[in-house]
C-alpha cells in the first residue's frame, strides 16, 4: 500500500482591533525593572517610550498608508534587541487607531491566511521577525509570492515586518551565476526590493541620552546606568535573560560558571573596580560551591566555567566580557569585565550577603590593584569584619599607602591596642598623614600619659599638622594648666600655626602680660593670621584701661593699617577725647566702610555741639550727609531753621539735590507733615519731586486727596506713575473705591495699567485688597468687576477666582473658560476644582477630561485624582506610575503613602509593598516608613527589603520586638543581616544585645574586634 504524507491544516489567526493587542502578545521583549528584579520576575515591564528619528520616519510612512488606496510593505530593520518590535508596536498604536491587526504565529499559518479573504482593508499584517516566514525552507518562497500578490490589491492595508540586517542581506543578495548555486529566494528578493525600509540604530545618540525621561523611568534609568556606548535597548531586552542565565545554571558546567560569576559580582560590588583577573575568579569560585560540587569538579572545571560565563545571551551580552588591549588589537589575556547589568543586579540581589572567608583570601592574594584592595577593605570594615579589613589593608600599607596605615591605626584604636595603633600612626605620619597620630595623642592625654601625648603631638607637628598640639593645649587650658597650654601653643607656633600665635596673644592678654601679648599679636599679624589685628586691638584696649594712652594709640594705629573695625573705632574715640572731631569723623567713616554699612555720624556731631564746637559739629553733619546719613540732614536743617538761618537751610536743600540725595528732602517733608506743617511739607515735596524723587509725588497725591483736591491729587499720581511709580494712582483708586465710587476706582486702575507692565505686583495687590473689601461689603457685582480687571492686568489668580465664581453660580461652561485660561498661565487648580464639581454632579467623563487637562498643565492634585481612579478600577500599574511620577518630582503630597494604605487595607499586601519600595527608590520614604511600622508584627521579609531601600531602622524595630518577645537569637540574626547589608550601626546593636543578655565577654569582643566572615564574634587578632 502507498501511503501519502498528510499535513493537518493550521488554525487560522484572527484579526483584532489594534487597541486590543498587548506589547507582549506582539513579540516585544520584557524589559528590566528599575526596582529589585527578584520580586518582579513575573511582571511584564514596558518602560516609557522615547521616540527618536527612526520613529518619525516610520510614522510618516504609516500616516501615508492610512490614507492610501495602495497596500504597503514596511520593514523595520535592526540588529538583535535594538527595539525594532517596540518601534513598530508604538507606531501602529499612534498612527493606525481603529484598524484591525492580525499576527500569524507560523509560516504555515501565514500561508493559510494569505490563501483566504481574511485580509480586509484597514488591516495590519504583523510579521515580527519576518525571517521566520520568508526564509522558511518549505514555505518561504510561496509566502513571498503571495505577499507580492497582496501588495497589488487596493488598500489601505499595511504589511509591517521586523528583520535583522543579516537576514535582509541574505534574502536580497542576487546569487552569482555558476558559483552560488540555484537562486533560493527570488520572490523574497523581489518582495523586499519594493519595501519601505526604516533602520533602527544600534545605540541612542548623545542628545537622546540627555532626555530627562531616561532618569525618570525606573527601567530606563537602570539601563542608562548599566549600558555602554548608548546601547540602552540591548540592556533593556537582554538584562532579564542574562540574569536568568546566571540564576538558572544548566549542567554540567553551569554551576561552576555560576560560582565564577558570583565571585565576579561580589568582587565588583564590594569595591574591585579594575578588570577582574582570572586568578582571582578561580581562587574565589570555590567559596560558592558545595563540598560535593568541589569534589566532583573535573580538571577543566575553570575553563568550562569561563566558557559558560562568556556565553552570549541573545547573541549580544555575556556575564563576563573580554577586556580590549589598550595598546593594540585583541583582548588582554586572563582579564575579564563583569556585565554592567549583572553588576547593577548584584548590588540589589546580594546586598545583604557577606561572602565567605574563601572569597576574602582570594581577593587579598589576587586583587588587581592596591586601590582595589583598599576599597575591599573599606567594604569589610563597613560590615564590621575588622580582621578581614586589616588583612586587606596590610599589603597596601606595606607598600607605603598612608590611607591604609591610617585605617589600620583606627582599627587598632577600636580594639583598644594603643601601642599597635601608635605604630601604624607613626608610619602614616612619616608619609605625611597625621590624622591617626592626632587621635592617639588625644587618647594618651585622656589616659593621663601626658608626656607620650606631647611626644606624639610634636611628631604630628613635624608633618605640619598642629591639630594635635592645639587639641592638647585646649584640654590643658580646661584643666587649668596655663603653662602647659602655653608650652603646647609655642610648639605649634614654631611649627607654623599662626592661630597658635593669636591664642598666645589672648592668653597673655587675659593674664595681664600686655608686653608679651603685644609681641604675639604683632607676630600673628605679620604672619597674616585671621583675627590678629582684632587681638592687637584688644591689647590696645587693655593698655587704654591701664592708662597707657600712648601705647594704646600706637597699637590701634598698627591694627588700623589693615582697616580693622575695632582698631578704627578705638582710634576714633581717642581722637574725639583729644578734641579732634574731624579726624574722629574720618576714622568713623573708615570703620563703617569695613563693615559695609552707612556710617552714623549724627551722635558724634551732637557731642560736638554739646562740647560747644558748633563749627566742628556742622562739618561732621555735612560729612554725614555726604555719606548718606539722612538723619544728619534733618538735624542740620532743623538747626539752621531754629537759628533763623534760612539761607543755610536753602543751601542744604540744594546740596542734597546736587548730590542726588533728594530723598533727604522727602524725609524732612514727612517729618513736617507729621508735625502738622502741611505747607512746609508740600514745598519740600515739590523740591524733591523736581529733583526726580518719585515718592514725593506719591506723598503730594495723598496729601491733596486728604485736603479735598482730587484733581490735583490725580495729576500728581499720574506724574508718579509715568515715572514707574504707580503707588499714588493705586492709593487713589483704593481710596475712592472704598468711598463707594467704584467707577472712579476702575478708571484709575485702568489709567495705572497704561503706564506699568502687565502683571505688576503692586497693582495686583491693590486690586486684590479692594476686591476683598467689596466682597466683605456684600458688593458681589463690584468684586467680580474688579476680578475681571485683575484678569486684564495679568493676574492668573484672578482667573482662578473667576472660575470659582462661575462654578458657584452654576455657569460651568463659563467656569471652564476661565479655568483653562488660568491653566495656560501656570495655575491648573481651577481645572482640578471644576473637575471635582463635575464628579460630585455625577459626570465622571467630564471630570476625567478636565483632570487630564489639569495634568497637562502640571496639576499634581489632578494626578492624584487619576491615581485614585486607576486604583479603584484595578489599574494598579498605572496608579503606580502616577504615584512614582509625583514622588520623583519632589511634590509634597504623600500620594504613594495613601495608595499603599489603600492597598494594605484592601488586602493587596504584595502591591502595597511593591509601591512602597519603588517610591523609596524614587526618593519618597513616607510610604515605606508607614508600611514598615504597620507590619512590625508580621515578619521579617518586608523589614529586610525595607532595609535594602535604606530603612535600616525597620530591622532595628523588628529586632527590638523579637527581644521583647524573648527571642534574642532572632534579633541577633536580624542585626547580622543589617551588618551584611553594610550598615555600620549594626555592630553597636549587636554589642548592646549581648550586653543586655548578660554575655559581656562576647559583647566586648565584638565591640573591639568585630565579626568573622560568617557573622560570629571575632577573637583577638593582630
Amino acid at each position: 500500500m502507498h501511503l501519502t504524507r498528510t499535513r493537518s491544516l493550521p488554525r487560522l489567526d484572527r484579526p483584532r482591533p489594534v487597541e486590543e493587542w498587548k506589547a507582549e502578545q506582539l513579540g516585544v521583549h520584557p524589559a528590566i525593572h528599575g526596582a529589585d528584579d527578584r520580586d518582579n520576575g513575573r511582571v511584564f515591564t514596558l518602560p516609557e517610550y522615547l521616540a527618536r528619528d527612526h520613529d518619525r520616519r516610520l510614522r510618516h510612512h504609516l500616516d501615508k498608508a492610512s490614507g492610501s488606496e495602495q497596500a504597503m510593505l514596511v520593514i523595520v530593520r535592526g540588529a538583535s534587541c535594538t527595539g525594532k518590535t517596540r518601534t513598530a508596536f508604538e507606531a501602529v498604536r499612534a498612527c493606525l487607531p481603529g484598524w484591525q491587526l492580525i499576527f500569524p504565529k507560523t509560516a504555515e499559518g501565514l500561508l493559510a491566511l494569505l490563501n483566504t479573504e481574511a485580509l480586509g482593508r484597514r488591516t495590519v499584517l504583523w510579521l515580527n521577525e519576518a525571517q521566520n516566514y520568508l526564509a522558511d525552507p518549505e514555505e518561504g518562497e510561496e509566502i513571498a509570492a503571495a505577499l507580492r500578490g497582496i501588495l497589488e490589491e487596493p488598500g489601505p492595508l499595511v504589511v509591517l515586518g521586523t528583520l535583522w540586517p543579516e537576514y535582509h542581506r541574505s534574502l536580497t543578495t542576487t546569487p552569482r551565476p555558476g558559483r552560488d548555486g540555484a537562486d533560493a529566494h527570488p520572490n523574497a528578493r523581489a518582495l523586499l526590493d519594493h519595501a519601505l525600509l526604516v533602520d533602527v540604530p544600534v545605540s541612542f545618540t548623545s542628545e537622546t541620552l540627555k532626555d530627562s525621561r531616561l532618569s525618570r523611568d525606573p527601567s530606563l534609568a537602570a539601563a542608562l546606568a548599566t549600558s555602554t556606548d548608548g546601547r540602552i535597548t540591548q540592556t533593556l531586552a537582554a538584562g532579564p535573560q542574562l540574569v536568568d542565565h546566571y540564576q538558572q545554571p544548566t549542567e554540567p558546567h553551569g554551576p561552576y560558571g555560576q560560582a565564577v560569576i558570583t565571585a565576579a559580582m561580589d568582587a565588583r560590588r564590594l569595591g574591585h573596580t579594575s578588570s577582574l583577573p582570572a586568578a582571582l575568579l578561580e581562587a574565589a569560585a570555590p567559596a560558592y560551591l558545595t563540598a560535593e560540587q568541589r569534589a566532583a569538579a573535573p580538571d577543566t572545571w575553570f575553563t568550562d566555567a569561563l566558557a559558560y560565563s562568556r556565553e552570549k545571551v541573545r547573541g549580544i551580552a555575556a556575564a563576563l566580557e573580554p577586556v580590549a588591549n589598550p595598546e593594540g588589537m585583541g583582548a588582554l589575556p586572563g582579564i575579564y569585565r563583569l556585565s554592567d547589568y549583572l553588576d547593577h543586579h548584584a548590588r540589589t540581589a546580594r546586598r545583604r550577603t557577606t561572602p565567605p572567608e574563601f572569597f576574602w583570601r582570594a581577593v587579598r592574594d589576587h586583587a588587581g590593584s592596591a586601590a582595589d584592595l583598599s576599597a575591599l577593605g573599606d567594604s569589610a570594615r563597613l560590615r564590621s569584619r575588622f580582621r578581614i579589613a586589616a588583612s586587606l589593608y596590610s599589603p597596601v600599607a606595606d607598600a607605603g599607602d598612608t590611607r591604609a596605615l591610617t585605617q589600620l591605626a583606627w582599627l587598632r584604636i577600636e580594639a583598644g591596642d594603643l601601642d599597635a595603633a601608635e605604630a601604624f600612626a607613626v608610619r602614616a605620619g612619616e608619609h605625611g598623614d597625621a590624622q591617626a597620630l592626632t587621635q592617639v595623642a588625644l587618647l594618651r592625654e585622656k589616659a593621663g600619659e601626658t608626656q607620650a601625648a606631647e611626644h606624639l603631638a610634636r611628631r604630628a607637628a613635624d608633618t605640619h599638622n598642629t591639630e594635635a598640639l592645639m587639641n592638647l593645649a585646649r584640654l590643658r587650658g580646661k584643666a587649668g594648666d596655663s603653662k602647659g597650654k602655653e608650652r603646647l601653643c609655642l610648639w605649634a607656633a614654631e611649627a607654623g600655626d599662626t592661630k597658635a600665635l593669636t591664642v598666645l596673644a589672648d592668653l597673655h592678654t587675659q593674664a595681664g602680660d600686655l608686653d608679651a601679648a603685644e609681641v604675639f599679636a604683632l607676630r600673628a599679624m605679620e604672619a597674616g593670621a585671621a583675627g590678629a589685628r582684632a587681638d592687637l586691638a584688644k591689647v590696645a584696649e587693655r593698655r587704654l584701661e591701664a592708662g597707657d594712652t600712648q601705647g594704646a594709640e600706637r597699637l590701634y594705629l598698627r591694627a588700623a593699617e589693615g582697616e580693622d573695625y575695632q582698631a578704627l573705632t578705638g582710634l576714633a574715640r581717642l581722637r574725639e577725647q583729644a578734641g579732634d572731631f574731624d579726624e574722629a569723623a574720618t576714622l568713623t567713616l573708615r570703620a563703617a566702610r569695613t563693615m559695609h554699612f552707612v556710617p552714623v555720624l549724627t551722635p558724634l556731631a551732637e557731642r560736638c555741639e554739646q562740647a560747644g564746637d558748633t563749627c566742628a559739629a556742622t562739618r561732621v553733619y555735612l560729612r554725614a550727609i555726604d555719606a548718606g546719613d539722612h538723619m544728619a540732614f534733618v538735624h542740620l536743617v532743623e538747626r539752621y531753621l531754629q537759628a533763623g538761618d534760612i539761607q543755610g537751610a536753602e543751601h542744604l536743600y540744594q546740596r542734597a539735590i546736587d548730590a542726588g540725595q533728594a530723598r533727604s528732602l522727602r524725609e524732612l517733608a514727612e517729618r513736617y507733615e507729621e508735625d502738622g506743617d502741611v505747607r512746609g511739607a508740600q514745598l519740600l515735596y515739590l523740591r524733591a519731586a523736581d529733583a526726580g524723587e518719585t515718592w514725593s509725588l506719591v506723598h503730594l497725591a495723598k496729601l491733596h486727596e486728604r485736603t479735598g483736591d482730587p484733581a490735583v491729587a490725580e495729576a500728581f499720581a499720574v506724574q508718579a506713575a509715568e515715572q514707574r511709580n504707580p503707588m499714588a494712582l493705586l492709593h487713589l483708586a483704593e481710596h475712592r473705591g472704598k468711598a463707594g465710587d467704584l467707577d472712579e476706582a476702575v478708571r484709575l486702575f485702568r489709567l495705572c495699567l497704561l503706564v506699568v507692565d502687565a502683571g505688576d505686583r503692586q497693582v495686583l495687590r491693590e486690586l486684590t485688597e479692594l476686591t476683598e473689601f467689596c466682597q466683605e461689603a456684600g458688593d458681589a457685582q463690584g468684586a467680580e468687576r474688579l476680578n475681571l480687571l485683575a484678569v486684564e492686568a495679568g493676574d492668573s489668580k484672578a482667573l482662578t477666582v473667576m472660575a470659582r465664581r462661575r462654578t458657584q453660580a452654576g455657569d460651568l461652561s463659563g467656569a471652564e473658560e476661565f479655568a483653562l485660561r488660568a491653566a495656560e498661565n501656570g495655575n491648573p487648580n481651577a481645572l482640578t476644582e471644576l473637575a471635582e464639581r463635575h464628579e460630585r454632579d455625577g459626570d465622571p467623563r467630564q471630570a476625567e477630561r478636565l483632570y487630564l487637562r489639569a495634568v497637562d498643565a502640571g496639576g499634581r492634585d489632578a494626578l492624584a485624582w487619576l491615581a485614585y481612579r486607576c486604583e479603584q478600577s484595578k489599574q494598579t500599574e498605572k496608579a503606580d506610575r502616577i504615584a512614582l511620577d509625583i514622588a520623583r518630582s519632589g511634590a509634597s503630597r504623600a500620594l504613594a503613602k495613601e495608595l499603599v494604605e489603600l492597598r494594605e487595607q484592601a488586602g493587596d499586601a504584595e502591591g502595597a509593598e511593591r509601591l512602597a519600595l519603588q517610591a523609596a527608590q524614587a526618593g519618597d520614604n513616607r510610604a515605606l516608613r508607614w508600611l514598615t511600622h504597620a507590619r512590625e508584627q508580621a515578619g521579617e521579609g518586608f523589614a529586610l527589603r525595607a532595609a535594602e531601600a535604606g530603612q535600616h531602622q525597620a530591622l532595628a524595630r523588628l529586632a527590638r520586638l523579637r527581644i521583647q518577645a524573648g527571642h534574642a537569637d532572632d534579633a541577633e540574626r536580624l542585626y547580622l543581616q543589617s551588618a551584611d547589608a553594610g550598615n555600620p550601626l549594626a555592630l553597636t546593636w549587636l554589642v548592646d544585645l549581648h550586653a543586655h543578655t548578660g554575655d559581656s565577654e562576647r559583647s566586648e569582643h565584638m565591640r573591639k574586634f568585630g565579626l568573622e566572615a560568617d557573622g560570629s564574634a571575632a577573637q583577638p587578632w593582630q
